[in-house]
């Protein structure tokens, strides 16, 4: 595939990802997804945190519309592309299954993720904020988002804790994934941005009063620190 249809494959992928959302009524898993309803589960975000798609959304496609229409460095931004492809593609297909099969949606997003963690990984520094800045946006969001399915797969099937345990463990997870990806890529702020904008969303519903809304909040705070190292570094 050469870098140009390669790059207009991305940029399709990007567009129809936005479309999606228009023709599902998928407004996330619902109560009676599950064998036990999840009824206000506290592993979600409060629903203000999922407007960041729209961001997400519109950043990628200004992305693949200056991918196919500038001259940047071919090499580094096609090896990147192909598992940005890869996740866009299993993301077009994520509402549809996510309408029907809780369990299937968890394990394709989680495809979604590794695969925009690989792409991230190689995504160049060079024109930062038309590919790796909303790369790491994208990730970081699903890096919040995958750990949020598997809590409420496994509070909604009974797979050994209840809801509240299923989101504090989820919470910690989400932010130790999250520091590994800080400290091993550089040049990634917006990555914990996302991942930060989703903490605070838990603590928003969740108050300081419960456990899952203290260890987001300590998470949130914790990642902070280093999303503005990475910062910093940026403007050395």
């Amino acid at each position: 595939m050469t870098d140009k249809t390669l790059s207009f494959a991305v940029l399709l992928a990007a567009i129809a990802f936005a479309v999606v959302p228009f023709f599902t009524s998928f407004n996330g898993y619902g109560p009676d997804a599950f064998p036990i309803p999840q009824i206000d589960p506290p592993a979600q975000p409060a629903g203000y945190a999922f407007s960041i798609w729209g961001v997400i959304y519109i950043w990628l496609i200004v992305s693949g519309v200056i991918g196919m229409t500038r001259q940047l460095p071919t090499r580094t931004w096609y090896r990147a592309r192909i598992p940005l492809l890869m996740s866009l593609l299993a993301g077009v297909a994520w509402l549809p299954v996510a309408e029907s099969n809780p369990i299937a949606a968890t394990f394709l997003i989680w495809f979604m993720l590794i695969t925009a963690l690989l792409a991230l990984a190689r995504a160049p520094k060079e024109n930062r904020w038309a590919f790796r800045a909303p790369l790491g946006l994208y990730a970081g969001w699903l890096g919040a988002a995958s750990w949020v399915s598997v809590a409420l797969v496994g509070a909604g099937f009974g797979v050994l804790f209840d809801a509240t345990t299923w989101a504090i463990i989820i919470i910690v997870a989400a932010t130790a994934l999250s520091t590994g990806v800080l400290l091993r890529l550089p040049a990634i702020p917006e990555f914990g941005v996302a991942v930060i904008w989703a903490l605070v969303a838990v603590v928003v519903k969740q108050g300081f009063s419960t456990t899952p809304g203290v260890l987001a909040a300590v998470g949130a705070a914790w990642l902070a620190l280093l999303t503005v190292r990475h910062i910093v570094s940026l403007r050395q």
